[in-house]
């Protein structure tokens, strides 16, 4: 096998998985304040949930034609949004509100931080080194 053919893995896993890494890292910051921990636990788990979705949704959209591919794009990014309100909306109703509140700022915070570091890896995907 030529050099080529070689699948490396992806150097930037690390940065492309920060959000993943504040959750975990939120964890026991949540539980030595004394936080809401069914807010923290419901929050980390919907959104590793919609970046399993997202994730399973790109790489079909990478498989896709052009249309289809923006098609998936787009309603990934809408799905996942509102399966995120929608479940940060049950825990706020049906728990303490605290909980919400802590799912929530939980949510958003590992939104930024996978949104910023996207905006930052999309020059590198688009124009990748041809060595």
């Amino acid at each position: 096998m030529s050099e080529s053919t070689l699948r490396i893995a992806d150097p930037l896993a690390p940065v492309r998985y920060l959000d993943v890494v504040l959750i975990v890292l939120a964890a026991p910051i949540v539980i030595l304040l004394g936080g809401p921990v069914l807010g923290y636990v419901a929050g980390a788990g919907i959104w590793l949930v919609q970046r399993v979705i997202e994730a399973w949704l790109d790489a079909a959209a990478r498989r896709a034609d052009t249309r289809r591919a923006l098609a998936l794009k787009f309603a990934s990014m809408i799905g996942r949004t509102w399966l995120v309100v929608m479940a940060i909306l049950v825990v706020g109703l049906t728990a303490e509100r605290e909980d919400g509140f802590t799912a929530a700022v939980l949510c958003l915070a590992a939104y930024t931080v996978h949104l910023a570091t996207a905006l930052m890896l999309r020059p590198m995907e688009r124009n990748p080194d041809r060595s």
